[in-house]
């Protein structure tokens, strides 16, 4: 994949924060509606592989720092990027890719908190993210039919897979604008807060999934995604090879002895 030059600006494009075992991360072009150049796809891409390389850190929350989540790609700098090396620009330098499409996924869970506008590549991390929480103001648009592409972050196969394929080409191919409710209604959303208190519920549900055992997160998202992508059969062929060691790690007798005791897990990762 190619690697951008980040230029000279000094401004930090996508802020990464570690919480205990959560990674906050934000896109930080407030001034520019969290537009994302290349410089800040580069970023977001490092954060999403520190997430999931980092044994410390369990989960990540992925926001837009300022009044939206982002308006999308600055088409005038990553437009010619793409047409020269190809839609892997999106995906960054880096093995994981935020998108799950020209790298890899990354392996621990995402949610994401969405708010203000959220057009194009937002509805494409949404589809890749896990779960994802929207303030009541959000305005989420696809709008690369009336700009003379398409997408090529996920939308049109992962939206059909996930959203029923009529919803998905209502807003693929009109190219609308739709709110909280009617992304809350087809599924891309799982839960509407009001407009700046989804952050805060972003990292509320991603806490409680870091006080899981990360063995069993990681493995049932896995799973999960395997059958998703895959079909059934490899699933169950996944969950025939993780389910063995799952249930002879240490978090697995934690999870029996704290269950005798009456008290939360304290889960290692081991």
């Amino acid at each position: 994949m190619p690697s951008h030059d980040r230029g000279p600006d000094p401004v930090e494009r996508v802020t990464v924060e570690r919480d205990g075992h959560v990674l906050l991360i934000g896109i930080n072009r407030p001034e520019k509606r969290n537009a994302m150049d290349l410089a800040a796809l580069d970023a977001l891409a490092e954060a999403y592989q520190v997430l999931d390389e980092d044994p410390f850190l369990r989960v990540g929350v992925v926001f837009g720092h300022g009044e939206h989540f982002s308006a999308g790609l600055d088409l005038a700098e990553v437009g010619p990027a793409v047409a020269e090396h190809g839609p892997a620009a999106l995906a960054g330098a880096g093995r994981v890719d935020p998108f799950g499409v020209w790298g890899d996924q990354v392996r621990k869970p995402v949610v994401m908190a969405v708010s203000g506008i959220a057009f194009t590549l937002s509805i494409e991390l949404a589809l890749a993210s896990d779960i994802v929480v929207a303030g009541d103001d959000v305005r989420f648009r696809q709008l690369e039919i009336g700009r003379g592409i398409m997408p090529f972050g996920g939308a049109t196969f992962r939206a059909p897979a996930q959203l029923g394929w009529g919803n998905a080409m209502r807003f693929l191919l009109t190219g609308e604008e739709f709110g909280a409710a009617e992304a809350l209604r087809i599924g891309l959303v799982q839960e509407v807060v009001p407009a700046g208190q989804h952050v805060a519920r972003a990292r509320e549900l991603a806490g409680i999934i870091a006080e899981q055992a990360p063995l069993g997160v990681q493995a049932t998202l896995a799973n999960a995604r395997a059958g998703r992508d895959r079909g059934q059969a490899a699933a169950i062929e996944h969950l025939r090879g993780a389910l063995p060691a799952i249930m002879a790690s240490d978090d697995a007798q934690e999870g029996i002895v704290s269950f005798l005791e009456r008290r939360a897990g304290r889960f290692t990762g081991r």
